[in-house]
């Protein structure tokens, strides 16, 4: 009835069941909590997480424990391959020593890829980001303004450059001179190109110059930079070519024209010559 549909009902609590990524998350972060690490390397390790878009505070204390998990993990599967493979203590130990230390080297490995990979995306993305930055401060608009136009404009073409533009202006919001949080750029991205482009702008600030002819002669020379890289990458291709073309293509092809002329001859040659 509709009193009793009024009425209090009691409450059935569920219990709360955290996903598995959830699970996993605590258990790396406890892991890197527990597992020291080495106070010389930390500001490299930060640099590198820096690089590779890794910008959490917890993001040295999840690589210690997701190093420490494959540690443990690679180890426990290189023990149980030597005693499916091996009755022999000697090979047993070897398979663990070399799964354990395969685990502790695959973090790091991983982090260096995804840093080059990131690096590679801006440096593929600043001829155009250049581009857009001349047509806004043609149109009257100053650097910051310019920064925040081309890091809202093309976030979904080049979402990495565009974040470091983001963050560059965070840091001129929160107070740092515009040199400074250049250099900040320069540093957290670690590419070249990125590089020359802060000296560009640091020395356009201090003389005064135009910025829209800095950019723009900037960004003609990063195309021709672009082109001669890739001219260079074409005409290496030939010498790399020469091992697979040695080992891969010229055995089959010897095969194939020199086989059925092999064969004829063991097969009618060589008769005729035992019967003379």
């Amino acid at each position: 009835s509709a009193v009793d549909r009024l009425g209090a009902r009691s409450r059935v609590v569920s219990a709360f069941l955290p996903s598995p990524g959830l699970i996993w998350q605590e258990l790396v972060s406890w892991a890197g909590s527990v597992v020291p690490s080495a106070p010389k390397s930390l500001p490299l390790l930060k640099r590198r997480l820096m690089r590779a878009g890794f910008r959490k505070p917890l993001a040295v204390r999840l690589f210690h424990g997701a190093r420490a998990c494959a540690t443990v993990a690679f180890g426990l599967v290189g023990l149980l391959a030597g005693l499916h493979l091996y009755a022999d203590a000697n090979h047993i130990v070897l398979w663990t020593v070399a799964g354990a230390a395969l685990g502790y080297l695959a973090p790091m490995q991983y982090l260096m890829f995804r840093v080059r990979r990131r690096q590679k995306a801006i440096e593929k993305a600043l001829p155009n980001v250049l581009d857009l930055m001349v047509v806004c401060v043609e149109s009257g608009l100053g650097l910051d303004q310019t920064i925040i136009q081309v890091a809202k404009e093309l976030q979904m073409a080049h979402p990495e450059l565009c974040d470091e533009f983001t963050v560059m202006n965070l840091e001129l919001r929160a107070g740092k001179r515009r040199t400074e949080a250049l250099h900040n750029l320069a540093d957290r991205t670690g590419v070249e190109d990125v590089k020359k482009l802060v000296a560009v702008l640091v020395q356009t600030d201090r003389f005064g110059t135009s910025i829209a002819q800095s950019l723009r002669g900037h960004a003609d020379y990063l195309r021709v930079m672009a082109r001669q890289r890739a001219e260079e990458r074409a005409a290496k291709l030939a010498v790399k070519l020469v091992f697979p073309i040695f080992f891969c293509v010229l055995p089959s092809l010897f095969v194939v024209t020199i086989g059925p002329v092999i064969t004829r001859l063991v097969r009618d040659l060589f008769p005729m010559i035992e019967n003379m």
